[in-house]
C-alpha cells in the first residue's frame, strides 16, 4: 500500500555523501497526515516564544509540560496528494516535516519488529505526543507525552536536532523503552538501568538508519562487507565530520566501571558494544548461509579479532568476497539488522523494569534466540557478552 512521502537526511547534510536528502514512505495513507504535520497519534510544532523545556518527569513538579499553548511558527502542509516532500530544507516547514516524518518512519520499524503497535508512555494523560523544536535548547530530550529537538552548538555553528536522523530515532528509543519497559518504582533502579536505557537507545538508531537503501549501499561500497571499519553506522549522532557522541564499534567493558560511573551514556557502551559484535556475527553466519563467504574465513576473522592483524588481513579477504557476491552481502546485511531488531523487541517485552541490569538483559536475549532458532546463535552470543564483562560483573 502506498505511504505518505518525506524527505530525510538518513546522516546529517554536512557530511559527505548525505548532503541531499533521500525521499521515503511511512505507513500513513496519503491524505491522512493533517497540518504541522499532524496524526491521530502525534502532532509537531514550532514553538515562538518558548523559553524552557519540557521536564520528563509527570510526578506533579513545576517543570514546564505539554501542551503548549503559545504562538507557533505556521505549520507544514501536506501538499494536493496528501505528501510532504515537496518541502525543501532551511524552513521552520521542513523541520517540522523532517521531525514528524522520521519519528513516523522509526517507529514503523520498530512496530513491525514488535509486531504490533507501541503505545506512547503518557497515553494515560495525553491523547497525543508532541514532537516539538526548541532552538535554544542544546540538548534532546524524550518524556511523559513529547520529544523535544534542541541544538548542537560545540564548534559554533548552530546545527538543530530536528535535522539529525541519529538523535530523533535515539530519543524515540527512549519513548520505546519508557512504554515497554517502564520505570522502576524508588528504591528498586539500578545504575545499569539507565545504562541499559542509553545503550537501546542507540541501537534503536543504528538499526533504523539501516533501513535506508542509500545508506546500506554506501556502506558496504566503503566497507566491503568490513563493519568494523569506522562508518556512518556505527557512528552514534553524528556532530560533525570527525565527532561523534557514541560509537557503537567500541572496546568497552563492564569492568570498567566497577568502582562506579558518572555518565550513563558511558555506562551504556559495553552493552551496545556487544550488540553491535553480535550484528556483525550474525551477519557472516548469514554471509555463510549465501556462501558469500567461507567457513575458513569467518573463522579468521574471529581469531583475529581484536588484534593489530585484523585490518590488513580481512579487509583483503572482504574485498575479495563482496567483489564476488555483492548483492549477497546486502542480503545479509538486510538480514542481519531484522534478527537484531526482532530478538531486541522480543527481548525488551521481557525485561522487568525492577532490579534491572545487563544480566538481565543478555539472559533473556538469549532465550529469545533459544525461542526463535533453537539456540543457533547461542555460541556467539555467549562470547560477546562475556568479552564485555557481562555476566562477570555485577
Amino acid at each position: 500500500m502506498e505511504g505518505t512521502r518525506f524527505k530525510l537526511f538518513p546522516q546529517p547534510q554536512f557530511l559527505d555523501n548525505f548532503a541531499e536528502p533521500e525521499v521515503i514512505e511511512v505507513s500513513s495513507p496519503p491524505g491522512t497526515l493533517g497540518p504541522g504535520p499532524s496524526d491521530n497519534r502525534m502532532y509537531t510544532i514550532f514553538p515562538v516564544g518558548k523559553e524552557q523545556p519540557y521536564g520528563i518527569s509527570p510526578d506533579g513538579s513545576d517543570a514546564l509540560a505539554p501542551p503548549w499553548t503559545g504562538e507557533v511558527e505556521a505549520p507544514a502542509m501536506p501538499d494536493a496528494n496528501g505528501n510532504f516532500d515537496y518541502l525543501e530544507p532551511g524552513t521552520p516547514q521542513f523541520e517540522t516535516a523532517h521531525l514528524f516524518g522520521t519519528v513516523r518512519f522509526v517507529m514503523d520499524i520498530w512496530e513491525d519488529y514488535f509486531d504490533r503497535e507501541i503505545p506512547w508512555q503518557g497515553e494515560a494523560s495525553y491523547d497525543r505526543q508532541e514532537l516539538t523544536i526548541l532552538h535554544s535548547l542544546e540538548n534532546a530530550y524524550s518524556g511523559y507525552g513529547f520529544i523535544e529537538m534542541g541544538v548542537d552548538r560545540s564548534d559554533g555553528v548552530t546545527r538543530p536536532f530536528s535535522l539529525n536522523f541519529d538523535v530523533i530515532a535515539h530519543e524515540v528509543g527512549h519513548a520505546i523503552i519508557y512504554s515497554e519497559v517502564g520505570v522502576p518504582d524508588p528504591g528498586n533502579v539500578t545504575g545499569e538501568y539507565f545504562g541499559f536505557h542509553e545503550s537501546a537507545a542507540d541501537l534503536v538508531a543504528l538499526i533504523s538508519s539501516l533501513h535506508f537503501n542509500s545508506l546500506v549501499d554506501l556502506l558496504l561500497e566503503n566497507t566491503h562487507g568490513n563493519l568494523y571499519m569506522l562508518n556512518a553506522v556505527n557512528r552514534i549522532a553524528e556532530l560533525s565530520e570527525n565527532k561523534q557522541i557514541r560509537i557503537a564499534a567500541n572496546d568497552k567493558r563492564l569492568g570498567e566501571f566497577a568502582k562506579g560511573w558518572v555518565k550513563e551514556h558511558h555506562l551504556g557502551q559495553p552493552l551496545t558494544g556487544a550488540f553491535f559484535d553480535i550484528l556483525v556475527d550474525i551477519f557472516h553466519e548469514m554471509l555463510l548461509d549465501y556462501g558469500a563467504i567461507t567457513p575458513q574465513m569467518e573463522h579468521l576473522s574471529d581469531e583475529l579479532l581484536a588484534t593489530s592483524n585484523y585490518a590488513p588481513v580481512m579487509q583483503e579477504l572482504f574485498d575479495e568476497a563482496y567483489a564476488a557476491h555483492p548483492e549477497k552481502f546486502k542480503l545479509a546485511l538486510l538480514d542481519a539488522r531484522d534478527i537484531l531488531g526482532t530478538y531486541l523487541a522480543a527481548t525488551w517485552q521481557r525485561l522487568s523494569r525492577q532490579d534491572l541490569n545487563f544480566v538481565d538483559v543478555a539472559e533473556v536475549f538469549l532465550q529469545v534466540d533459544q525461542d526463535h532458532t533453537g539456540g543457533r546463535f547461542e555460541r556467539l552470543l555467549r562470547g560477546n557478552f562475556k568479552k564485555r564483562d557481562i555476566g562477570l560483573v555485577l
